[in-house]
């Protein structure tokens, strides 16, 4: 591959990738969907700059910026990136810590945060992290979200007033507005109350108009024909017309990035959820497949512009976007065009800045703040799940009442919390067939399987899970100390660490200490990989990994003891159990199941016929039940059922050899082993019972 080839196929090449393939019949929606959001972005771009605290015209230089970038080296069609309510209270407080310098120190401190945090999602974006962002419960948003909503409605308040005054903080700011009412300038407030008067008007009777820009240059008429400005009221004062400047930052300055490397975490992270959630949001309804790796790249190159253009830190906005997709965009050249034209307006319209009221612009501020309280998914997320809830509620406090970038990191860091300890405490189910016996589900009210018990492990094996699983599984063995086989269904696991093998190992260890056996069925691929690569599936043996159909056929059939079934255990849990033949004794026979594993003499079919030909041959005794027997048996073979062999000694010649037969071989070695117990020593077992037996065509050759 040419270095020409390896750029195009990297992410930072996506303008080429892009550009390359535009096609000239989307530029007509495209230029028309421009525009439409430049006319809500160039107001926006104003009022969120002073959201910032900080001068006006860094929200535009944004606007521009952060809009190019972020469409170029982007992934979503209709995401547009620039200045948002919610990033630029986030910057407000977060600039809180350059220590309140000059002015000149905190536009150079803004444009460092934005270069940080920048750089913070583009390392993500180009190290293949976006998949981070779905560990960030949704509740953070929302509740930073209403947090930052109550406090940028609640900071308007001043300009909206005409007072002086403030605080950092609600309770400190709200005492300093009730302080200060009787000094409110009612010009000033009549002013910024027809505006959001203006703006609900527009959007209840012209929902396609842009209520905002209208509501301001009204605004901005009425001053200029009564020359309230002269009258002293606030006016925001002219922009400065030009291109965006390139601003020299102070990258060397390791103490002034130290004290703002908390808040370009929090800006970075909130950015990145939020854009994410947004692109997630258009693509649903758009049908277009999202890159999340490269939307962290262009809301790390979108940040990083922004930063050495003079601007600020920038996110997706999911109000210029809604807006953007409902326009009538295809492709991300929107936004291009979007800058374009506010670089434009910039040109034109900078000198009518001069009379723009703040009460104007905190009118719209209110009424965007007022926007961002969602009270029906908060109803919802507090009715919901309670974990929701609590990130909910802590995100929404800290946001209020404490450092705002603490406050976001803390939801975060709640969010990976408890996804931690949900995915460290997976469910240990004991289950059973259904009544149809087609499915395995939990039924706690019916009794299970003395010998096997059949768990189901819903999670994955990793180092956080691994303890709680080992005590579930103790703790069911503890419940049902009789049962000595496992069958672990592991289709809800789908990782499975070292750790997770090692746990498996002390299982497998601990059941073979009780004389029984650990299956698996349903082992998923990954997990698979994971065992053959350690050596697990030699350790638990290849024939231990059964199927789905045929798991537990196949238990009951080769490992587990008929005896016990017939005997012993009214429970008939499996299909396989239904069938089993009644026994026909007054009193229940004590098997005695701690017998040694594999100790008994045993002999092939084809052996035993050859010996049944010689003089003497051996004495057979069956000690399958009477139904058994008769459907079928070695011609020279006695009934002595298991129960009355087990009854007391039998009068059997202890000179003689014997051979005991059943069904498969395990009601036979149970008998081989009492037989030896009381005395005898010449006793051997058929090796496989009558299925084998029958197997090899000796049935109807001696019958």
């Amino acid at each position: 591959m040419s270095r020409f080839e390896q750029l195009q196929h990297s992410t930072l090449a996506e303008p080429l990738r892009f550009l390359a393939g535009y096609r000239s019949t989307c530029l007509k929606p495209d230029l028309a969907a421009g525009l439409t959001v430049a006319v809500i972005l160039l107001p926006q771009a104003v009022a969120f700059a002073l959201i910032a605290d900080l001068p006006p015209e860094m929200g535009l230089y944004a606007a521009v910026v952060a809009a190019l970038a972020g469409a170029l080296w982007g992934s979503s069609n209709q995401v547009h990136t620039g200045p948002t309510n919610a990033i630029s209270l986030l910057v407000a407080s977060s600039l809180l810590a350059v220590g309140g310098a000059d002015a000149g120190n905190v536009v150079v401190a803004a444009g460092l945060l934005a270069f940080m945090a920048g750089l913070f999602q583009l390392v993500m974006g180009v190290a293949g992290l976006g998949m981070l962002v779905n560990f960030v419960s949704h509740s953070v948003i929302v509740g930073f979200s209403t947090g930052a909503g109550l406090l940028i409605a609640i900071k308007q308040l001043q300009p909206l007033l005409g007072i002086e005054g403030g605080g950092e903080g609600v309770l400190h700011t709200l005492r300093s507005v009730a302080e200060s009412l009787p000094q409110t300038q009612l010009p000033t407030l009549a002013l910024g109350l027809s505006t959001m008067v203006v703006i609900y008007a527009v959007r209840r009777v012209r929902p396609a108009l842009p209520g905002a820009l209208l509501a301001m240059a009204a605004a901005t008429t009425v001053v200029f024909l009564l020359r309230l400005d002269q009258q002293g009221m606030a006016v925001l004062g002219e922009l400065p017309r030009g291109l965006p400047p390139l601003q020299a930052l102070p990258l060397l300055d390791l103490d002034q990035m130290a004290r703002l490397s908390v808040g370009a975490l929090a800006v970075g992270a909130i950015g990145l959820v939020e854009t994410t959630a947004i692109a997630r949001s258009m693509a649903a309804q758009s049908g277009q497949r999202l890159n999340s790796n490269q939307e962290f790249v262009g809301q790390g190159v979108a940040n990083l512009a922004a930063g050495l253009f003079s601007g600020y830190p920038c996110a997706g906005s999911f109000s210029r976007s809604a807006v953007n997709f409902k326009a009538g965009a295809r492709t991300r050249m929107s936004a291009i065009f979007s800058a374009a034209f506010v670089l434009a307006a910039m040109f034109l319209l900078a000198p009518a800045a001069a009379y723009l009221p703040r009460s104007a612009l905190a009118g719209v501020l209110i009424v965007t703040a007022l926007g961002m309280l969602d009270l029906a998914e908060i109803r919802r997320i507090v009715q919901g799940a309670r974990d929701d809830a609590w990130i909910l509620g802590t995100t929404l406090a800290g946001t209020l009442f404490l450092n705002i970038e603490f406050a976001v990191l803390a939801g975060i860091l709640l969010s990976f919390a408890f996804y931690i300890r949900q995915t460290s405490v997976p469910q240990v189910v004991s289950v059973l067939p259904d009544r149809q016996f087609k499915h395995f589900v939990p039924q706690r009210d019916r009794a299970g399987c003395p010998q096997l018990g059949v768990v189901e492990i819903r999670g994955d094996l990793y180092f956080g899970a691994v303890s709680h699983i080992e005590t579930a599984l103790q703790q069911l063995q503890a419940r049902n100390p009789q049962q000595r086989y496992l069958l672990l269904r592991m289709r809800g696991v789908q990782q499975c660490d070292f750790s997770g093998i090692h746990a498996l190992e002390n299982v497998l260890r601990e059941y073979h200490e009780r004389g029984g056996d650990v299956f698996l069925t349903r082992v998923t691929r990954p997990v698979m990989r994971q065992m053959i690569s350690t050596g697990f599936h030699r350790h638990l043996g290849r024939d231990h990994f059964l199927t789905q159909d045929n798991a537990v056929h196949h238990l009951f059939h080769r490992v587990i003891d008929p005896a016990v079934c017939i005997y012993e255990c009214p429970v008939r849990a499996f299909r396989e159990c239904q069938n089993l033949p009644k026994p026909e004794y007054p009193e229940t026979v004590s098997l005695h199941t701690e017998m040694p594993r594999a100790w008994e003499r045993q002999v092939d079919p084809l052996e035993l016929w050859r010996r049944l030909h010689e003089t003497p041959p051996p004495r057979v005794i069956d000690v399958r039940e009477p139904r058994e027997f008769r459907q079928g048996h070695i011609a020279q073979a006695e009934l002595i059922p298991l129960p009355s062999l087990l009854a007391g000694p039998p009068e059997l010649p202890r000179d003689q050899r014997l051979v005991l037969v059943c069904r498969m071989g395990r009601r036979s070695s149970r008998a081989a082993y009492a037989l030896q117990t009381a005395g005898f020593e010449q006793i051997e077992v058929l090796r496989g019972g009558m299925l084998a037996w029958e197997d090899a065509n000796l049935l109807e050759a001696i019958d």
